[in-house]
């Protein structure tokens, strides 16, 4: 017999038992569209951190006072940076495009009989230009408002909504910690950073205003620096480390009591420490292919038994027992793939919710598609195989007498 007419053969054997057929696909069913959903949303977890890593800034690098550790803020203890700090790394560092001195403090924010406590950035200029970040009323803080130490604020969304609920803030004024601050603008809604902040829970006021009327100092908490290029950043993280070192007088050898951040490197941990979760996730989930392996085998050897007459016959008019064989072989294949297709098509589109509904980028993961289908159909092949010879190999006068 020809593969058609054994491929024919199967599936009309398949169709007398629909619903048996399609309760055997189930555990491939299941077990492909777990492993294409969680390399989907792996993959998609990958591209979030990415972006959001991407976000913070163009080119950006923080840096802040303490010694470095590879995971969390640095130690405290160390002294502030000065403005003249800043405007050393400005002057130094040639490959440093712009330097912006800020300090941040949890403040009381008063309008009227509403208030909140909300964080509160005293930034120059240049941090709008830094973090790419606009407007969606009214206007930034200018280099002129710090330069006249201007007590103007522009709001982030989250306070603009608990303060103002609809109303337009621009032109009222509030009151900060003790200080009246008039609000020029609205900031652009930002979201959720990496580590779940809301970055639209704040207010920025000028530099200089923040320095004098909230801190009392100018002491500057951390500095954002933008490098000149892409290609530019580690030897801008060299030159800033050289002018910070001097400046506060550490000898060689000795450890730094400053850290210069790159958020590259926290992209780098967050996306191996996704990829080893969707990885373990992944593997779980294909636990459940070999289960679903093991159903079609058993359902396969229940249908040998109870076709051990129609065996018999086809041995008996003239059947080889390679035309068996490979008749039942082709039925568990075929069983498999169909599950495995099925399975593709419910992972992709359990994906595709969860992934709107969590608010990660949807991703289809290319190479986990063919991976998951031709494991499937290889499922099929290798659990195919008892049953298959169990048929091959009956005697066709046995099977005949069989009741």
């Amino acid at each position: 017999m020809t593969l058609w007419s054994i491929t024919t053969v199967a599936l009309a054997a398949l169709r007398r038992n629909r619903m048996r057929s399609l309760l055997t696909t189930l555990g491939i069913v299941i077990g492909v569209a777990a492993v294409v959903m969680m390399q989907s949303m792996g993959e998609g977890a990958t591209a979030y951190v990415g972006q959001t890593i991407s976000g913070l800034g163009s080119n950006m690098l923080i840096v802040q006072p303490g010694a470095r550790r590879t995971v969390g803020p640095p130690t405290f203890g160390a002294p502030l940076f000065t403005t003249s700090d800043v405007e050393a790394i400005r002057q130094q560092a040639w490959d440093v495009a712009r330097v912006v001195p800020s300090n941040t403090r949890m403040l009381r924010i008063v309008d009227g009989s509403s208030n909140r406590n909300a964080g509160v950035n005293g930034v120059t200029a240049e941090y709008f230009e830094v973090r790419q970040w606009g407007t969606a009323l009214g206007r930034l803080i200018t280099a002129e408002d710090n330069l006249r130490a201007a007590q103007v604020c522009v709001l982030g969304q989250t306070v603009r909504e608990a303060l103002f609920t609809n109303q337009d803030p621009v032109g009222q004024e509030i009151r900060v910690h003790d200080v009246l601050c008039r609000v020029i603008g609205v900031m652009e809604p930002n979201g959720a950073s990496a580590f779940g902040q809301d970055q639209d829970d704040v207010i920025f006021m000028p530099f200089s205003t923040f320095s004098r009327r909230i801190v009392g100092t100018d002491r500057v908490g951390s500095i954002m620096v933008s490098a000149v290029s892409a290609d530019q950043i580690d030897s801008a993280k060299e030159q800033i480390a050289a002018v910070l070192r001097s400046r506060r007088h550490i000898l060689p050898g000795e450890e730094d009591d400053f850290a210069v951040r790159d958020p590259r490197e926290v992209q780098a941990v967050l996306q191996t420490v996704t990829g080893i979760l969707t990885l373990l996730l992944a593997g779980v989930a294909a636990v459940s292919l070999v289960v679903g392996g093991i159903g079609i085998m058993n359902i396969m050897l229940v249908s040998v038994t109870e076709r051990t007459r129609e065996i018999g016959v086809r041995l008996a008019i003239g059947a080889r027992s390679g035309d068996i064989l490979t008749q039942f072989l082709v039925e568990a294949t075929i069983l498999s793939v169909l599950g495995g297709l099925i399975g593709i098509g419910a992972g992709l589109a359990g994906a595709y919710g969860v992934a709107r509904v969590i608010g990660i980028p949807y991703v289809v993961p290319g190479l986990a598609i063919p991976i998951a289908f031709g494991v499937s159909a290889l499922i099929g092949v290798i659990f195919g195989v008892v049953p298959a010879r169990k048929a091959a190999r009956l005697s066709p006068l046995a099977a005949l007498r069989y009741e």
